[in-house]
């Protein structure tokens, strides 16, 4: 692997870029299928399992256009590269998705449907519901999981997003948004926990999600949260019940930004993140796609130190092994709400 000198970003170093675009597109389409499915089944050498079923005993009945199918010995069915995955009944070609995550994943910060639509030459739509797809899958690797344990820390901290308004020209015209009558009601607050960094080179893993403030959130912080960890959160009152579970530190923002027992910088640093993702690419993310934001976020933040193609490869097996998407299999077509 290329060495990065001392003091030089990740990012600016070759260790990072191990994967191009240019690379993806011009490989065959066969060799786009054998790509995804080394990824898919890797615990198989590449060979091929039913889908319905999970038997291995399969066999090739390609079709007479070139198209991949195998039937499962088992259960009979026939089933392609893509059966029982999020790219399940794709219509454009498999090279094309794969360049798809690998743009997705380089863009440090996000990816916006409306670029990625003129980068593979689709449609909004078409890329707005599989850029949500390839969150989905990020999402899922997150399930369950819980952060800290005795001896570790998490930090946990909330910021609203989403509901912006532009304020009128004259001051005169202008409203106090912070008063309950004259907010839109769209503005809801992330929630993050964040395990603190364990050693000079791993990270500790990122959880996000969204409620109508913090206080909403302590159910999850305690469901997600080992009880022996040591929970670092600021001065917000939301946050005084986590007295009763945990072994708290708290830092008071409206005097130091840290302390020597409590800080909340790897909170707010993944705010900072969102954020810019919010203004210079995104824009619009309130709503009900603000989770999926957030938690795509909270996938960029724990693969920061991974290399572009280890970045692609680790999105390619989460696809694979996930199933079609429930909220945006027919979206457009049936106006499903995420």
């Amino acid at each position: 692997m290329p060495r990065r000198s001392k003091g030089q970003h990740f990012l600016l170093s070759a260790a990072a870029r191990t994967l191009s675009v240019a690379a993806v597109l011009r490989m065959t389409d066969r060799e786009a299928e054998t790509v995804f499915a080394a990824i898919r089944w890797a615990d198989g050498d590449s060979h091929p399992v039913c889908p319905h079923c999970g038997c291995s005993r399969c066999y090739d009945c390609r079709r007479p256009n070139g198209a991949p199918r195998w039937r499962c010995k088992a259960c009979r069915h026939d089933f392609s590269l893509t059966s029982g995955t999020l790219f399940a009944c794709h219509k454009l070609p498999l090279r094309v998705y794969l360049a798809a995550i690998v743009i997705f994943v380089n863009e440090v910060k996000g990816k916006c449907a409306l670029a990625l639509s003129r980068d593979l030459g689709v449609q909004y739509k078409t890329a707005f519901v599989l850029a949500h797809k390839f969150r989905e899958a990020m999402v899922s690797e997150s399930k369950g999981i819980r952060l800290g344990g005795a001896g570790r820390s998490v930090e946990v901290d909330g910021a609203y997003f989403g509901g912006h308004v532009r304020p009128e020209n004259r001051k005169a015209d202008r409203v106090d948004r912070r008063l309950a009558e004259n907010r839109t009601g769209k503005r809801q607050c992330v929630v993050v926990a964040r395990e603190r960094i364990l050693d000079g080179t791993s990270v500790g893993r990122t959880i996000a999600t969204v409620f109508k403030n913090e206080d909403a959130a302590l159910d999850f912080i305690q469901a997600r949260v080992d009880r022996a960890s040591t929970v670092h959160a600021d001065e917000a009152g939301a946050w005084n019940a986590l007295h009763a579970r945990f072994d708290p530190r708290r830092v008071n923002h409206s005097v130091e930004y840290a302390s020597d027992d409590a800080c909340t910088n790897q909170a707010e640093s993944f705010f900072s993140r969102i954020r810019r993702a919010e203004i210079g690419h995104h824009h619009h993310i309130s709503g009900p796609d603000l989770s999926r934001y957030a938690q795509g976020a909270a996938w960029r933040e724990d693969h920061r130190r991974d290399s572009n193609g280890m970045q692609f490869r680790a999105t390619v097996s989460l696809v694979a092994a996930n199933r079609p998407s429930v909220d945006f299999c027919g979206y457009w077509q049936r106006r499903r709400a995420a």
